[in-house]
C-alpha cells in the first residue's frame, strides 16, 4: 500500500489546510507544488515528483501476474484479468487499482467536504483544484502502462514460443486421455523450466484435469474386478486383476481404498470351499438356483440355505447372493408371524406368569431370525420388536 500512496500522493494535501493559494501549472503543462502548512504550522506531505510516481506504478505493476483461461486451452491473452499475486521476497502487498483509487478518491471529496461544512471554503476550493491537476499525470501513467503492457506481451510470447512443444504434448496427452502418471511427468517438466506464472497454472490445472479422468477409469475397473469376486467367484482371475491394478493405480489409493479390495477379494476366496468350486465344473449351477427357489417356497429353508452357500462358489454367485437374500426374508418373515402370535396370545392371558412366559416365547424366533441371517434387510424392524416386547416383560 506504500507504494500506491507514493503513486497517488499528488491527491493527498494536509488534514486542514490554511488558506493557501491554488496550485498552479509550469510552462511544460506539468503541476507544481507549493509546500502547505496546516493549522499548526508544520508542512504538509508534499507529493512525490513525477520520476518518483512512475517509479511507483512500475513497481505495482510488477507486482501483477497473468493466469492461465481454462484448464483445457493455453494461456494467450494479454487482456486475461487475473488475481492479485503477492510475489513475496520482502516486496509489499499488491496493490488492486479497482479499490484503492475509489476509496482514496472518495477520501478526497470527503474532506474537501469537510472543509466547506467547517466554513473553510477557501481551503475546500483549494483542495479541489489541487486535485483537478492530477489529469496531466494521469495522462503519463497510462502511456507508461502501454508501454509496460507492450513489453509484457512480447515476454509472453516468447516463452510460449519456446515451451511450445511440451504444452502440445500435454495437450494431446489429456485429449488421448492418457495415464495421470504420464501426464503429470510432462507437466512437471515444464513447470520445472520455470515457464512463467500462467503457463506454470496451466500446466497444475492439467495435472488435475488427468488425475480426474484417470480417477474414472480406475473406479470403472475397481467395480469390474469386484464384481469378479462378488458376483461370478472367479476369485484367481480377481487377485491377479487387482495385483496389477495397484501397481498400475499407486496415486489413488487414498480415493479407491486398493489395499481394502486386496484383502476382500483374499478373504472371499478363503471363505469358498474349495470342493465346491470343483463340484460347479461339471455341475448345472443354474438348475440348482432354480431347486433352491423351490425350497425357499415350500419352507425348507435350510436345505435352500445349504444349496445357496454352495452356489456361491459357482459362476452364478451373484444370482446366489440375491436368492440368498430373499431367503433371509423368508425365513425372518415366518419368525415374525410367529412372534406376533405369541404375543396375542400373551395379551389375552390374564395369568401374570403365564402371560410372561408367553412374551419369552414370542422373543424366541426374533432370534433366530437374527442368528441364522444377522444381515437381513430386515434387521431394525426385528430389533425394534425385540426391545418391545423386552419392556412388555418388565411392566
Amino acid at each position: 500500500m506504500k507504494h500506491f500512496l507514493l503513486l497517488l500522493s499528488a491527491f493527498a494535501l494536509a488534514a486542514c489546510v490554511g488558506n493557501s493559494p491554488s496550485p498552479e501549472t509550469d510552462p511544460s503543462g506539468e503541476p507544481s507544488v507549493n509546500v502547505e502548512r496546516d493549522s499548526s504550522g508544520q508542512p504538509s506531505t508534499a507529493p512525490e515528483s513525477e520520476s518518483s510516481t512512475s517509479q511507483s506504478t512500475m513497481q505495482s505493476a510488477d507486482s501483477a501476474t497473468p493466469t492461465a483461461e481454462t484448464t483445457t486451452s493455453v494461456p494467450s491473452k494479454a487482456s486475461e484479468t487475473v488475481p492479485l499475486t503477492d510475489i513475496g521476497n520482502g516486496q509489499p502487498a499488491p496493490v488492486d487499482p479497482y479499490t484503492a483509487f475509489p476509496t482514496l478518491v472518495d477520501g478526497v471529496f470527503a474532506h474537501a467536504n469537510a472543509l466547506y461544512k467547517a466554513g473553510l471554503a477557501d481551503s475546500a476550493v483549494a483542495y479541489l483544484q489541487r486535485f483537478r491537476v492530477i489529469k496531466p499525470l494521469w495522462a503519463q501513467w497510462e502511456a507508461k502502462t502501454d508501454s509496460m503492457i507492450l513489453a509484457f506481451d512480447k515476454t509472453r510470447a516468447e516463452k510460449a514460443k519456446q515451451y511450445e512443444p511440451l504444452v502440445l504434448e500435454i495437450q494431446n496427452m489429456n485429449r488421448a486421455r492418457a495415464a495421470y502418471s504420464m501426464v503429470a511427468q510432462t507437466a512437471d517438466s515444464l513447470i520445472s523450466l520455470e515457464p512463467g506464472d500462467a503457463l506454470t497454472k496451466w500446466a497444475t490445472e492439467q495435472k488435475q484435469v488427468a488425475y480426474k479422468n484417470t480417477l474414472a477409469k480406475a473406479k470403472k475397473e475397481y467395480a469390474e474386478i469386484k464384481s469378479l469376486a462378488d458376483d461370478k467367484a472367479q476369485f484367481a482371475e480377481a487377485q491377479k486383476k487387482v495385483t496389477e491394478f495397484q501397481m498400475r493405480y499407486r496415486d489413488f489409493e487414498a480415493e479407491l481404498h486398493i489395499q481394502a479390495l486386496v484383502d476382500h477379494i483374499r478373504e472371499a476366496a478363503q471363505a469358498t470351499d474349495a470342493a465346491a468350486v470343483k463340484y460347479w465344473e461339471s455341475h448345472d449351477p443354474a438348475a440348482a438356483l432354480a431347486k433352491a427357489d423351490e425350497f425357499i417356497k415350500a419352507g425348507k429353508y435350510k436345505d435352500a440355505k445349504e444349496l445357496l452357500n454352495k452356489l456361491k462358489a459357482s459362476k452364478l454367485r451373484k444370482e446366489a447372493n440375491a436368492k440368498y437374500r430373499e431367503l433371509a426374508d423368508a425365513y425372518c418373515n415366518t419368525q415374525r408371524k410367529e412372534t406376533s402370535n405369541l404375543f396375542a396370545k400373551a395379551q389375552k392371558q390374564k395369568d401374570p406368569e403365564k402371560k410372561r412366559e408367553l412374551l419369552k416365547q414370542a422373543i424366541a424366533p426374533l432370534d433366530k431370525c437374527m442368528s441364522e441371517y444377522p444381515d437381513n434387510s430386515q434387521k431394525k424392524t426385528v430389533v425394534e420388536n425385540r426391545q418391545f416386547l423386552e419392556k412388555e416383560l418388565q411392566k
